[in-house]
Order: structure tokens, then sequence, then C-alpha cells
């Protein structure tokens, strides 16, 4: 289960990949976060989930919050990945699983291929609390995005 609302927040740095090379992403102080763990690359729902995140991108960051997006597959997988769908937040990998077993959404064997993240969203406050922790029923499950936006506006 999905750490609480009231928890402080795992602080992670994990490597994301664009055009000019590997680069270092940390949970940033002092800003909203939404975090969105999702199961794995190329796949059809997670596909479907940050096409309409980055279609929508404009929503959030008028709610003064910055989205990232953490699964288990290589930062050159989501690279590649972001530029054939057009994704447009920011992908960081956890490889190692660290960062999704701090926060408790680890999916185990997920399609007998190996485990992986949830499918999962949190929204961490400037302070580096969580104050929205939502992980779904299964991986072809979507989170609560207006509930999502609702906390945010409720931080603005």
């Amino acid at each position: 289960m999905a750490l609480s609302v009231g928890s402080k927040a795992p602080v992670f740095t994990l490597k994301s990949k664009s055009a000019s090379g590997l680069s270092d992403v940390s949970l940033a102080a002092g800003k909203n976060t939404v975090l969105l763990f999702f199961p794995l690359a190329f796949t059809g729902v997670c596909t479907q989930e940050l096409c309409d995140i980055t279609a929508g991108l404009s929503s959030y960051s008028d709610l003064n919050a910055e989205v990232i997006g953490i699964s288990v597959d290589s930062p050159f997988a989501q690279e590649a990945w972001a530029q054939k769908e057009k994704i447009g937040i920011t992908l960081v990998s956890d490889l190692n699983k660290e960062t999704t077993k701090a926060y408790d959404v680890l999916f185990p064997g997920l399609a007998g291929i190996g485990d992986t993240s949830a499918r999962a969203a949190f929204v961490i406050d400037k302070d580096g609390v969580i104050q929205y922790a939502e992980q779904t029923a299964t991986p072809k499950d979507l989170p609560d995005f207006a509930a999502v936006k609702a906390k945010l506006a409720e931080l603005s």
C-alpha cells in the first residue's frame, strides 16, 4: 500500500535522459510536485496516461506544480518512448526499484515478467509532505486526476 497522506516524502535523485544527455532529477524542495509511478514504457495504458498528462500539462503548471513520471525502465527506453509518443513530462528511471520501494508501490510479477512500479499518484507539497496518495487497484486503472488537481488547487 502506498505511503499515506501526512508522511514525509522520501527524497530521491534519479536519472533522466534527453537529447542533451543524462541528468539527475531530484524531488525539489519549495515546489509542489506530482509523482506518477507507472509500470512500463511502450504499453497501452501507460502511453494513454502520460500522453493525456502531456496534453493537459498547462493545468498542472497553472497550479504551480511540477509533474514527474517514474518507472523501472532504463532512462534510454524512457527517452525513446517519450520521443515516439511526444511525452512532455520529465521521466525518471528507477531501474534499481529503490524509489518505488521507498514509496511502497512495488507491483510484484507484472504479467509474469518481473517487478515494476504500480500505477500510483502522489501530490507532495513545498515542504516535502505527501498531501495526496493513490495506488490504483490494478495497473489498468488510472489515478483520479480530478482529485490530484483539486488537492493542488488547495495548496496554491
